[in-house]
This record gives structure tokens, C-alpha cells and sequence, in this order.
């Protein structure tokens, strides 16, 4: 098995062409707060930096592809069970941008055998251009209480929008995952805030708190403000940086692009996606839904 996952790194390696590829997760603590735009638009504007994205999606109802006007029929699981092609679940949805829907493959990852593993790993090196990012869209609704992608990723951002509910949610999500998994980094990431003193203030007040119970350390990751011209551009399925390059949402999701790719990676830089995928095989295989729920 150890031969086998150096075989399945390598491969990766392969399919993504470099070693620092960055992989950030989003999750949150509650619904409503807008990850999944967010995402969407952010992986628009990183794409229009030159960057080629890649989303893993791993949402069943909202997806990050209706963003874009498209629709998920597919999930990676088909492709792992040889019921369809990479082609045909990979969706191309805007220059630079390409969305993998995986929320069916993303709660099986522990449970795969040998045999899905290799298929699995067959299959996404025949991809054809590399990924400099992945963004991974986490599901608020993953059986193990937050994705194993979010685990092994170089950086977790908590989404949150400028309501107590969800910092309050926000708060308790970074509390389980730090004490039942030991994850001490995160990044805070205000969406729909009415100032940049109301977004500076929530962080900081957050960041207090969990610092004060020795919980985990928190970074900015910026903040997306409330802005009418984003929601026009997502009932026209369209991100708001294509549709309206001046609006103020526009000109955040391009400093919070261009801040992400100057983020330090963590922990050895030699490591990158080998590190990445070993710890995701062991997580997914190693992680106890009882501990992130006491």
C-alpha cells in the first residue's frame, strides 16, 4: 500500500505539473453566507490573473457550477466506478476555470479500495492542463462534520457572513475542528460585511476569542462587501468581475485573488501535493465523526 500511494502522489503530480500547486479549502458554519459564490467568483478572478483553477465541488444542492449557468449530471464517483470519463464529469466552465462535482466520491474516500484508488488515479492524470489552485468548496453537510479536503489542505477558510448567527456557528465549527482534530491554522473570511470596519471588527473579535481559549491562531483572508450589482450577476449566472469589473465585490474577490497566491505555504514547501494526498488517505480513513460532534 505505501508503494502504491508514492505511485498515486507521483501521479498527481503529473496531472497537476508542480509541486506547489495551492489547495485552499472554504467551509462555514452555516448556510446562507454565500461560500459558494464566493467561490465561484473567486476562482473567476484568479482565472482572469492567469491562473488555471480547479474546484472540487462537494455540494449536492447548490453547486458552484449553476454560478456559471452550468449543471453537475456527473460526480468523480462515476468516473471511479467506470460508469463515465473524466471528460465527461470535468465541466469547462469559463476560460481557466474547470469544476470536478465530487460530493458523492469526497464521503467515500475512506472506504475505497485499492482497486477504485487506481482507477480513480487513472482517470484524473489524463486531465490535460494543470492546475495552479484548487479550491475546494466543503460541504456544511459532509457525515464527518468537515471535509477531509479541508483537513489536508494548505489552508482552511472559514466563511462567514456579519450576522451573530454566523459567527457564532462560524466560532463553534473552528472549536470542533481544533479540538477533535488538532487543526490550529485557519483563515477568517467576512462575506456580505457593510464596512470594512464592521469586517475588521468581527475578526478581530473572533480572532480574540479563540486566542484567549488557546483554540487556534486566525488570519485575515479579507472580506467581500454587501453589493446589489453581485447579486444581479448571480441570477444572470455570471461573475460579477465579467459582468461588473468596477462593482466593490468585484474589487474585493481581485485583492483577496491576489492576496491568496502570495499566502506562505505551510509546514515543508518540498511537500505539495505528495504531502497532500498522503495526509488525505490517511484522514479519510483515520477520521472519527465523535470527536468533531462532542
Amino acid at each position: 500500500m505505501a508503494e502504491f500511494h508514492g505511485d498515486q502522489a507521483a501521479g498527481l503530480r503529473r496531472l497537476f505539473g508542480r509541486e506547489q500547486t495551492r489547495i485552499v479549502t472554504f467551509a462555514s458554519g452555516s448556510v446562507g453566507v454565500g461560500k459558494s459564490i464566493l467561490v465561484a467568483n473567486l476562482a473567476a478572478s484568479l482565472a482572469l490573473q492567469g491562473k488555471e483553477v480547479l474546484v472540487l465541488d462537494e455540494n449536492t444542492r447548490k453547486s458552484v457550477a449553476s454560478y456559471f449557468g452550468a449543471h453537475a449530471q456527473y460526480d468523480l464517483h462515476h468516473v471511479i466506478n467506470k460508469e463515465k470519463a473524466l471528460a465527461e464529469v470535468l465541466l469547462k466552465v469559463a476560460p481557466g476555470v474547470r469544476i470536478l462535482p465530487a460530493a458523492r466520491t469526497v464521503v467515500k474516500l475512506g472506504k475505497l479500495n485499492l482497486y477504485q484508488q487506481k482507477t480513480l488515479l487513472e482517470s484524473i492524470t489524463g486531465m490535460e492542463r494543470a492546475a495552479d489552485v484548487i479550491l475546494v468548496d466543503a460541504s456544511l453537510d459532509h457525515p464527518l462534520g468537515f471535509s477531509p479536503l479541508g483537513l489536508a489542505a494548505h489552508e482552511a477558510v472559514i466563511v462567514m457572513s456579519a450576522t451573530s448567527s454566523s459567527i457564532t456557528d462560524a466560532y463553534a465549527l473552528i472549536k470542533k475542528v481544533s479540538l477533535g482534530y488538532a487543526r490550529k491554522n485557519f483563515r477568517i473570511l467576512v462575506n456580505k460585511a457593510r464596512s470594512p470596519e464592521e469586517a475588521d471588527s468581527i475578526y478581530k473579535n473572533i480572532t480574540q476569542v479563540a486566542r484567549s481559549r488557546g483554540l487556534a491562531h486566525l488570519e485575515h483572508a479579507g472580506f467581500v462587501p454587501l453589493d446589489e450589482q453581485l447579486r444581479q450577476s448571480a441570477r444572470l449566472s455570471q461573475p460579477v468581475i465579467d459582468l461588473f469589473p468596477n462593482a466593490p465585490a468585484a474589487k474585493a474577490y481581485r485583492k483577496i485573488a491576489g492576496d491568496l497566491l502570495d499566502w506562505p505555504f505551510r509546514g515543508e514547501e518540498d511537500g505539495g501535493l505528495e504531502q497532500f494526498v498522503q495526509q488525505l488517505l490517511h484522514l479519510s480513513k483515520q477520521i472519527d465523526p465523535i470527536a468533531i460532534y462532542a
